[in-house]
């Protein structure tokens, strides 16, 4: 990750020739933001305003200062000394917003690392999301304190990448969830009810977005955080207005945690299919619901050499290391036949037939990939791909984009993104083909706009 994150050239294939892709620059120093010199006009496009309401055509968007100023009709005038882009037969959408990711947890798309919380690595990652056109991520806990300055450096404009909201360190279990390679400052694993209000008061005043707990014994292997522990986070966290998301697993547990007043499961339900007792609680607490299935999924989909694969998006953003692993003599064989495989592919399907119960029934449902959690949940293309999983799960693509943008900004209260109007940020994907065709089109990026800066430069663009 960190050494292809500090190329200029971006060597995606974002919906064109592979020479066209090659020859795409980033805008930008790697890791510091340069500043909007320009106001832009985006004239004659197809709108996707990530509202859910039905795409507009022949639409115009004038931005400035990072800012969408003004959106009106392919006859809106543009101001002396605006860049124009002609947008005929592309689709404009909101920058994808995925509210389960993580930062720095692995090195080079490939490699667990207890040490890999770095400046560098941190940002690499960051970039990568963006230019892939995920403009805004939720770094679900295992953050180091680094966050924070990193938060601070891109709110004064001084750094790149997608904007970062975090839950800083999280709470998880000793001995327990979450099971991966971490630092000791990067999480926080009380053994008393005491302790975890200290933890959260220390995350509060730290100004997390939300908080994070970890509420699952792993198939029966390891001790799970108990109902006093997380009781005393959510009452301790309401007390400082802070809300809290859970990576839960199973009905009886997530139940639980939405009577006890959890605000987010950041993870689907996967042990059984859901009850209506269950969908009416999510409702009536108004608890939002993040899908996931690339945690699933990934455990086994390489294995199978899935078409995706053989495509230059995935492969940019896999890297050479993750590649060669997945191409590993012995690799598809070993994975096959893991007893765990099994289990991963029966959740992945009780997940999908969850959320289209959830989602049917009026739950409000986010957008997540757990990217950048493991090597195989590759953040930029994680979230595209799980565009498509959600389709298969039986939503529309236009109800998927919606969650991944407007329904997300509302579960991060962040109200300034995620939908195409006057005053919004401009945060926006350009793409070469209608997604409401075909989910898929997503991955054919024109362009990535993020804060009005045009991230992904590709030639013969109309300007």
């Amino acid at each position: 990750m960190t050494a292809r994150s500090n190329f200029v050239v971006i060597a995606i294939l974002l919906g064109g020739s592979l020479a066209r892709a090659q020859n795409a620059a980033v805008q930008q120093v790697p890791g510091r933001r340069m500043p909007v010199q320009q106001v832009v006009m985006l004239r004659n496009a197809r709108v996707i305003d990530g509202t859910g309401a039905a795409p507009q055509e022949h639409v115009s968007l004038l931005l400035r200062n990072g800012k969408i100023e003004q959106v009106g009709g392919a006859e809106m005038a543009a101001p002396a000394g605006a860049q124009v882009h002609d947008l005929t037969g592309k689709t404009v959408m909101p920058g994808l917003i995925s509210a389960h990711s993580h930062l720095g947890l692995i090195v080079d798309d490939a490699e667990s690392s207890a040490t890999g919380y770095t400046r560098e690595n941190v940002t690499g990652q960051l970039i990568q999301y963006e230019r892939y056109g995920v403009t805004t991520i939720l770094s679900l806990g295992l953050n180091r304190d680094l966050v924070f300055v990193l938060r601070d450096e891109q709110q004064a404009g001084r750094l790149a990448g997608a904007s970062i909201f975090t839950a800083g360190r999280g709470i998880g279990v000793p001995d327990g969830a979450p099971p991966l390679l971490s630092a000791a400052d990067q999480i926080y694993r009380p053994t008393t009810d005491k302790d975890a209000r200290r933890d959260v008061d220390e995350m509060a005043a730290q100004r997390v977005d939300i908080i994070k707990i970890w509420v699952d014994k792993l198939h029966g292997k390891v001790p799970e955080m108990t109902p006093e522990i997380y009781k005393a986070v959510i009452d301790e966290a309401h007390k400082r207005h802070v809300r809290v998301a859970a990576h839960e697993y199973a009905l009886e547990d997530a139940k639980q945690l939405v009577a006890d007043g959890v605000d987010v499961l950041a993870h689907s339900v996967r042990d059984q299919v859901v009850d209506d007792v269950f969908v009416r609680s999510m409702k009536q607490h108004h608890v939002w619901y993040v899908p996931t299935f690339t945690v699933d999924e990934s455990a086994y989909i390489y294995a199978q050499n899935a078409a995706f694969m053989q495509t230059p998006f995935f492969q940019q953003a896999a890297g050479a290391k993750l590649m060669a692993k997945f191409s590993a003599p012995g690799y598809a064989e070993k994975i096959m036949q893991d007893p765990q495989t099994a289990q991963h592919q029966k959740d992945f399907e009780v997940g999908q037939k969850n959320l289209k119960k959830l989602f049917d029934a009026g739950v409000s449902v986010g957008f997540g990939t757990d990217s950048g959690a493991l090597p195989g949940r590759i953040p930029g293309f994680a979230e595209h791909h799980e565009l498509a999983l959600m389709v298969r799960a039986g939503l529309t693509p236009l109800q998927a984009i919606t969650a991944a943008t407007g329904e997300n900004a509302k579960l991060l209260h962040a109200g300034d993104r995620g939908t195409i109007a006057p005053g919004k940020r401009a945060d926006l994907l350009v793409l070469d083909a209608d997604p409401l065709v075909d989910i898929g089109n997503t991955q054919r990026i024109f362009a990535v706009y993020h804060d009005g800066h045009n991230i992904v430069d590709l030639p013969g663009r109309t300007k």
